[in-house]
């Protein structure tokens, strides 16, 4: 059985990703968590992190370690979807990487938000989410 175009592209964004964070070196920092709070509120026009409830996004409730497009009663698109079975698992670097740029990443994904620039923001957002992950 032969895999889709966008199935071999996420399998080659996710190569992509993981080879540049074992040759950059990249290593996220713990995070600010009261700082991420404050920039999480960028996020919570969509996103809950604080119930299973969703919004206009899915609830980012237990995320760390979650396949991509699996939240159960969200309705995801189906670039989201596909970018979960080509093996991507939401842990930091991975999150880190599409909340810099998430059309870049998962193309056609329902997401409007045109992500987080600088690191620190995105770390520290990481370190808020994951307290409601553990």
């Amino acid at each position: 059985m032969s895999k889709s175009p966008f199935l071999k592209r996420s399998a080659t964004v996710l190569a992509a990703l993981a080879i540049s964070a074992m040759t950059s070196g990249l290593a996220l920092a713990e995070g600010d968590v009261a700082a991420g709070e404050k920039t999480f509120k960028k996020c919570k026009a969509c996103h809950k992190v604080d119930s299973d409830k969703h919004g206009l996004g899915p609830s980012l409730n237990q995320v760390i370690g979650r396949t991509p497009g699996t939240a159960d009663g969200f309705k995801y698109s189906s670039a989201m979807i596909a970018f979960g079975e080509g093996g991507a698992v939401w842990d930091e670097e991975t999150l880190s990487i599409f909340l810099e740029a998430p059309k870049k990443v998962v193309p056609k994904t329902k997401m409007s938000f045109r992500g987080l620039k600088k690191p620190e923001d995105r770390e520290n957002v990481i370190a808020y989410i994951k307290t409601f992950s553990e």
